[in-house]
């Protein structure tokens, strides 16, 4: 199976990134811009602010009461403040991107997140790297470099994006992700033989069905066929006239998704 790639359909807006899966379905991100980003990072440089400044305060609270133990052990207390201060700085982002699949709190709160460039999912050693880019993007001010690779870049890229192959993007709140079609209660009759999906292909009928409504119409439609396209050699299709694309996938998701092999 081939890699999924980035692939650009005719039309498509420069702020848009469109992969090809490796079922030949194409699926649509909005690429997150400076600002979004830069609000972003203002969140969470908060937030590492507030952090340092309590424990800065509380660990000089401690000391304060505790004199003889500073003296005799002042210059670890210097190592592990500074050890500590590099870890929230930098081990911050990567930390949040690897345990919450691309997000810091500054991300989650502006709605973005950080994939690859494939599509597939960030992973700790990816993130890990793009963070420690971080000591050039910010140089020579307040991340300049950074800034200036955004603007240039096609897909709003800077040095860490670049090396580890990551894009940032938006993300709609999950309020907005949850679909409008109710699944249908079990009824003991597999009528289309959904079990006969893998879950790759109902993964990809679920991601559809929970995004469609921020699709364009024709981008829309299209996925639609194409999903249903590939999956009808392995459903039981009834008779009683055509059912559109867009309802055979809401029927097939309903049927899956109502029996235990899908929690």
């Amino acid at each position: 199976m081939n890699a999924p790639a980035s692939n650009p359909l005719p039309g498509a807006l420069a702020d848009k990134l469109t992969i090809d899966t490796p079922e030949q379905t194409a699926l649509e991100f909005a690429i997150a811009g400076i600002g979004s980003r830069f609000l972003a990072l203002a969140v969470d440089t908060l937030i590492q602010i507030v952090t340092g400044m309590a424990v800065m305060i509380g660990s000089g609270l401690l000391l304060s009461s505790l004199p003889r133990l500073f003296a005799r052990g002042s210059v670890w207390y210097v190592a592990l403040l500074l050890l500590f201060f590099f870890l929230l700085y930098f081990g911050y982002f990567a930390f949040f991107e690897a345990v919450w699949n691309g997000q810091t709190p500054g991300k989650r709160f502006i709605g973005i997140r950080v994939i690859k460039d494939s599509g597939r999912p960030l992973t700790a050693a990816e993130s890990v790297g793009r963070n420690l880019l971080r000591i050039v993007d910010q140089m020579p001010g307040f991340y300049a470099v950074g800034m200036v690779s955004v603007l240039l870049s096609r897909q709003n890229q800077r040095l860490g994006d670049f090396v580890a192959g990551t894009i940032v993007v938006h993300e709609k709140a999950l309020e907005e992700l949850r679909p409008l079609w109710q699944a249908p209660q079990a009824t003991g009759a597999a009528r289309y033989g959904a079990a006969a999906l893998s879950a790759e292909e109902f993964a990809l009928i679920e991601t559809f069905l929970n995004r469609r409504e921020a699709l364009a119409p024709d981008v829309r439609y299209r996925l639609a066929e194409q999903i249903a396209g590939q999956i009808k050699a392995k459903l039981t299709l009834p008779d009683g006239g055509p059912i559109s694309s867009e309802k055979l996938l809401e029927a097939v998701a309903g049927e899956r998704r109502s029996t235990a092999r899908y929690a």
